[in-house]
């Protein structure tokens, strides 16, 4: 196995590809390795059987030589599965690659989660992987969910999309798949982080789903070719989903969901964080309600306003640029006064609205003028002159 790192012209992407089967996502024991000796400098201490030296814990400050060497003892259970060439000819067959720290479409947004970033990231899909998240919304929830839920979340990946945004979900039943499928009608881009190896469908249920997402945006995976899911490659799963992105929505989860897994890492990586309010006396809802009351969620309600939670401040326009403003809000003061002295049922004459407004005739008879213009309001030639009100 020594030989490992000199089958390919570049060492690190090799040795990369191999922590990625060697150990399991979000592994920080593994990530002080790396990052005190190099990816290739520590795969090589594992494939000899040596201690990792003293200077690793440097990197880590929750780790102690016990608990590094526990660490080495995990990953040598590993090493006689360890095939990194056949790994990368595999995703090369799918039409995929492998992408490193190195690589100009790194996601750099992953870097935030430190020692438990990926060791590397398989991918499928044509589009750069680091530009295309970096525009992105993850829209995550309950598998279980209800009309509302899977209704809401279409209406805002679709929404999401159309305004450019990447909609970043885990392509499981429930809110995950409906937010895919509202980005790809919109159409627009969608990533698709799975918990297991990009050639790997899952679930099952979903392969076409995922097919249309890799042709036409990004699957994404952190383990190996042909690795399995398990219950805690799909809780890693939810942190890296809340990392690729600039925020996280919550559209619809219970209390004990794995969605609130992916709110709690975006609050912790300082993430916008939205949740979708539902019926106060829905379990379905009862997660959202939570991120609302104690994680500081803002209360979102459509594409708009979570694009407003995402976008820089002052891009875009806000939740007050997009309400409808009454036409008597932009009216110069004067014509506002006349409108307000003005009745809408029984019309008065000039006279009347001089002494109700306390304006001079001169400046009543041009503000009337002005709301004629406008359509706010109407006269009529009676026996005793104009008389007027609003229309």
């Amino acid at each position: 196995m020594t030989d490992l790192l000199t089958r390919r012209g570049d060492a690190d992407r090799v040795a990369r590809a191999a922590w990625t089967r060697l150990a399991e996502p979000g592994d920080e024991a593994a990530g002080a390795a790396i990052a005190a000796l190099g990816a290739a400098g520590a795969l090589e201490h594992v494939l000899a059987g040596r201690r990792l030296p003293p200077e690793v814990l440097e990197h880590w400050d929750a780790g102690s030589p016990a608990r590094l060497n526990r660490a080495l003892a995990r990953w040598r259970t590993r090493v006689d599965v360890l095939a990194p060439d056949r790994d990368l000819d595999t995703v090369a067959r799918f039409g995929g690659r492998f992408v490193t720290p190195e690589d100009p479409e790194w996601p750099a947004g992953v870097d935030d989660l430190d020692l438990a970033r990926p060791y590397g990231l398989w991918v499928l899909g044509q589009r750069p992987l680091g530009p295309a998240v970096g525009a992105g919304v993850s829209v995550v929830g309950a598998r279980a969910a209800t009309a509302y839920g899977l209704t809401v979340a279409t209406d805002l990946a679709a929404g999401l999309a159309a305004q450019g945004l990447t909609v970043v979900s885990g392509a499981a039943f429930g809110v995950d798949a409906a937010a895919h499928r509202g980005a790809l009608a919109a159409p627009g881009l969608t990533v698709a982080v799975l918990a297991c190896g990009v050639d790997r469908f899952y679930p099952m249920a979903h392969e076409s789903l995922l097919r249309t997402v890799a042709a036409e945006g990004l699957v994404v995976a952190e383990v190996a070719p042909g690795t399995t899911v398990m219950r805690d490659r799909l809780l890693q799963r939810n942190r890296l989903i809340a990392a690729l992105t600039r925020g996280t929505v919550v559209v619809e989860a219970g209390v004990r969901s794995g969605a609130l897994v992916t709110a709690r890492h975006a609050a912790t990586l300082g993430r916008a964080l939205g949740a979708v309010p539902g019926p106060v006396g829905s379990a379905a809802s009862a997660g959202c309600h939570v991120l609302l009351r104690e994680y500081g969620a803002v209360c979102v309600t459509d594409a708009d306003e979570v694009a407003e939670l995402v976008r820089p401040i002052g891009v875009g326009p806000t939740a007050a640029d997009r309400a409808p403003s009454a036409p008597e809000e932009d009216l110069p003061p004067q014509q506002a006064r006349v409108l307000e002295s003005l009745p809408v049922r029984r019309p008065v004459g000039v006279d009347s609205l001089v002494r109700v407004a306390g304006l001079p005739r001169p400046d009543v008879e041009q503000a009337l003028a002005g709301l004629y213009l406008a359509g706010l309001a109407e006269f009529r030639t009676g026996a005793d002159g104009q008389v007027w009100r609003r229309t």
